[in-house]
């Protein structure tokens, strides 16, 4: 039987969302309160993965404001906003853009420049969030779980540099701050999972001028700072995920999967997590039987096969059809259930409804039930 897991987020409670964005905003708060709020969410959290059928849990970034920017409130050098860019395709169509503004359908949170050098404040947020979800995991008797954290080339994509004399210069610095945090979580015995959307969403959000072979370049130099960030990190426990941009959009500007391929494979992880669910990725599984031999030996694929911007529940046997695809190349003993992206990017904001994220959930599992 097929394992199953998710990329990382999900959705919060209320009570969750006004902790954080009381931090976010300044407002007094009782920290114990605080704490105890996020440890109570995590247990209910992992306890619902189970209940649907998810093997490999995450904490559901509970914790975070949002799986990237979240940096800001661990380590130095974060002040100011960055400037916000659209991704191109919205620009594409204005009416739509606009219609998502005034619908609220984009998140607003800060997003600070890198404004100094980017230092560890200490890992106790960090390890409350190992705590929360290891204490939930044994609550509720779930043996394997995974933390998200944001790669070097993300925190560059959303907090932007305004400090360090070059991009390659901050990629290194973010590196060599980010290595002890993914080194902590690997050593609590979870699998680390690197939230990476910068090797294919910032192709036409921050490069969009750019042309694609310029971009993969890009691409691959972010991919050497990662690697080195892992470089004390046993492969077999660390899981990459590429992303478009978890929105519901037209998405034709995305760079494909065919191009940045070799990319993702070179990253040092033993799984790789990729959205095949949209209608704009769905067909790129052929890239992985095109490519089935330039798929190294050792790494597993976790193909996406429940969308994460639509409350449409996928039928099981679809989800079987898309796992089957996969099982087909690289056989079922290298391919785990996931899904396209997160259910929870952003803190208080979420297109799929919560019930409706942990039936989709429900049905990835029944259809990896079914795929073997």
């Amino acid at each position: 039987m097929l394992l199953t897991t998710h990329v990382g987020s999900l959705p919060r409670t209320q009570d969750v969302v006004d902790f954080i964005f009381a931090r976010e905003n300044l407002q007094p708060y009782d920290q114990s309160e605080f704490d105890a709020c996020m440890t109570a969410a995590v247990a209910e959290t992992v306890g619902k993965q189970k209940k649907a059928g998810i093997d490999i849990v995450s904490d559901g970034e509970t914790s975070k404001i949002s799986y990237a920017t979240y940096v800001k409130d661990r380590y130095t050098g974060f002040d100011g906003d960055s400037p916000r860019n659209a991704p191109a395709d919205l620009k594409m169509f204005p009416g739509f853009l606009k219609r998502l503004a005034d619908d609220g359908g984009t998140p607003k949170y800060a997003r600070p420049m890198c404004v100094g050098e980017v230092k560890s404040k200490g890992q106790d947020e960090l390890k409350k969030d190992i705590a929360n979800l290891k204490a939930a995991m044994a609550t509720h008797g779930v043996e394997r779980g995974f933390m998200n954290a944001a790669s070097p080339g993300v925190i560059a994509l959303f907090l932007q540099n305004d400090f360090y004399k070059t991009r390659e210069a901050y990629l290194a610095a973010l590196a060599d701050a980010m290595k002890a945090e993914y080194e902590t979580i690997v050593a609590s015995g979870l699998d680390l999972q690197l939230d990476c959307p910068d090797l294919a969403l910032s192709r036409h959000m921050l490069f969009a001028d750019l042309t694609d072979a310029e971009f993969v370049k890009i691409a691959n130099a972010h991919v050497e700072a990662l690697n080195h960030a892992l470089s004390d990190v046993p492969q077999d426990k660390v899981r990459v995920h590429i992303c478009w941009g978890n929105y519901e959009g037209p998405h034709c500007c995305d760079i494909s999967m065919e191009k940045v391929f070799d990319t993702l494979m070179s990253t040092k992880s033993r799984y790789v997590l990729f959205e095949t669910s949209n209608p704009r990725h769905g067909h790129e599984w052929t890239t992985f039987r095109d490519r089935k031999n330039d798929i190294p030996d050792d790494k597993i694929l976790v193909p996406g096969v429940v969308d994460t911007t639509t409350n449409f529940v996928e039928h099981p046997k679809l989800v079987a059809q898309r796992l089957e695809r996969f099982i087909g190349i690289v056989g079922g003993d290298r391919v785990i259930a996931g899904s396209d992206c997160g259910f929870g990017t952003f803190a208080g904001f979420g297109s799929v409804d919560p019930d409706i994220a942990y039936a989709k959930l429900r049905s990835l599992a029944d259809g990896a039930a079914l795929a073997l």
